[in-house]
Formats: C-alpha cells, structure tokens, sequence
C-alpha cells in the first residue's frame, strides 16, 4: 500500500471497529509485548504523555490513569471519532484525543514526559522537539517477517519482499540522529493459533496484512488451501513478529 491508501484504509476500518481486537481467540505460543504494559511502568501520576496513532483509544483510555494528562492522535478521521466515543464511555477527565500527523506534532517545545507509538509511523526528529529532556519514548512496531507463511501463500502483503530487520535499523538511526542516547531494542517471535477461520479472516479484513483482502474470490480459494495447510489441534497456524524501542532522551 501506498501511504494514501493506508490513509484511506485506516479511516475506513476507524469508523468501523477502531482498533478494537478484543474478540478475537487467539492462542499465543511464547511471550506476547505489550507496549502500553511498559507505559505503565515508566509513567508517573505527574507527567504528560503523547500516544501516535492511537487509533480507537482502547489501549490507552485503560490505563490513562497513570499519567496527569494522555494526548492521543491519529491522522484517521475514523479512528479519532471512534476515541471520543469510547471517551465519553470512559468519562475519564484527564483524556484528549486529536486528529494530527506525526510528522507535524502540533504541541509545544519540551511539552511531554512520555511519548509512545504502537504500530504506526513515528518521526524521530517530531518526537525529539517534544519531549522534555530526560524524557521517554517507546515504540513497538510490526516486523518485515509477521504473518510470513500468510504472505507467501497470497504471494503479497505488508512488507513482503523487504529485508528482516530493515524499519528496526531505521528506526534506531534515525532516534540516534535525534539526540537519543540510550537507547534499547528488543524482539519478540512468536507463534500465533487462530481459534477459528472466522477469526482470522476478521483480523485479514481489518489489518493491511493482505492489501485489499477480500475484493476478489480468489482470496477466500487461497485462504482455504493456507487454512487446510496450517490447521493444527492448537488451531491456525501463523506468527506474530514485533520490536520494541525504549528511548531516551
């Protein structure tokens, strides 16, 4: 995809579903990150925080609590809408949610204690400007190799054909560049059993794992066979490959 169709795919999904998963059963062989779980940890009850592409709200209105104000943006239209509905659900005070770009973050000069960014685009340099000095930023992103047996079977998806390890190394260069100094990485390979096909296609329809899945016939031919090939007593097998990057400043 290119970045006016994720855009474009983004804010679809947003009005839609958010960035919601909770339905979905799934069963995880080996250690599954949590982003938000090491937010928590780093977060005081004083500090502000910034979340990038916070989509629909649903990890970070959780544990808001934890910081004296959360800021989540997303550049979707769709997913910003569906935050202030989940918003006004929480009735938490100490939340706001914008529609902003990452590469244009419109706060001031040293503004946040804690920054962070889960699977979305992040600018270095942006996030650099607006933390204070001593301040945090963490990031957990999708590997080249996610879903790979998913992608060899469609034969395209997000990321194929790059490099392993490729958007880690950038990112890292890219925070050094910033004013990063210490600065840690981390990865995480896991194996991942969908509970049913009914699963695992809603995850396919609402992630751009497989560009434009579902639009033609030949898809749901092709997942089949992928099902039939991968179908364990466990269930459908795949795997779930991410980084994480703490950062500071």
């Amino acid at each position: 995809m290119h970045s006016l169709d994720y855009k474009s795919f983004y804010d679809k999904v947003g009005h839609i579903n958010g960035w919601d998963f909770s339905t979905i059963n799934c069963v995880y062989d080996g250690v599954q990150p949590d982003l938000y779980d090491e937010v928590k940890k780093i977060c005081k009850k004083s500090d502000l925080w910034l979340d990038i592409g916070t989509g629909g709200g649903e990890a970070v209105l959780s544990i808001a609590e934890s910081s004296l104000l959360l800021v989540g943006i997303d550049q979707s239209t769709g997913m910003i809408k569906t935050a202030n509905n989940n918003l006004v659900k929480s009735e938490l005070p100490n939340v706001r949610f914008l529609k902003m770009e990452a590469d244009h973050l419109d706060f001031p000069a040293h503004f946040f204690n804690v920054v962070s960014c889960r699977h979305s685009e992040f600018f270095a340099q942006e996030i650099a400007r607006v933390l204070i000095k001593g301040g945090t930023f963490l990031t957990q992103q999708v590997s080249e190799n996610d879903k790979l047996n998913i992608k060899e079977a469609f034969g395209r998806g997000q990321a194929w054909g790059e490099q392993p390890g490729k958007l880690k190394r950038q990112y890292l260069s890219e925070l050094s560049k910033a004013g990063f100094s210490d600065i840690q990485s981390f990865e995480f390979h896991v194996d991942e059993y969908y509970q049913s096909p009914e699963d695992l296609i809603f995850v396919l329809k609402h992630t751009p794992i497989i560009p434009d899945f579902g639009q033609t016939e030949a898809d749901f031919q092709i997942l089949q066979q992928f099902i039939n090939e991968n179908q364990t007593e466990k269930g459908i097998r795949t795997n779930s490959e991410r980084f994480m990057i703490i950062a500071k400043l």
